[in-house]
């Protein structure tokens, strides 16, 4: 049950922030740049907490909080994959070619230096 209510907490916290931050940030270059920062956003911190996790003890709660939580709903597929979608269908191939690569070469590059920041931090060598 208390596994559950932190996962809703963190929820909360990367709903609000997602709206927030898909309201600010307009369209550039034709692809929905909210959606792409708050995958960004959402894998760095992705990384950087699990594999903090294998470097030193976090609580298990913090953990959950913040990755099933925060960052479950921080980050969108679902909406990438509608905006995507949305471009093709509207005949915009290219931009939605784009908007994929970006998010997924993106969201990658993210995790690794969630990683490299953690490593960094914790003082462990590669």
């Amino acid at each position: 049950m208390r596994e559950l209510l932190l996962i809703g907490i963190g929820g909360f916290l990367g709903a609000v922030l997602r709206y927030v931050i898909s309201g600010i940030i307009p369209v550039k270059f034709g692809i929905p740049s909210g959606t792409l920062t708050v995958n960004l956003i959402g894998s760095l911190i992705m990384g950087f907490v699990l594999y903090s996790t294998l470097l030193v003890d976090i609580p298990v709660e913090w953990k959950i909080l913040i990755t099933t939580g925060f960052c479950g709903a921080l980050t969108t597929f679902s909406t990438f994959s509608y905006e995507t979608f949305s471009l093709m269908d509207e005949g915009y191939l290219i931009k939605a070619f784009y908007n994929v690569f970006l998010n997924v070469a993106g969201c990658l590059l993210m995790i690794y230096i969630g990683r490299q920041l953690s490593y960094s931090i914790f003082n462990i060598s590669i």
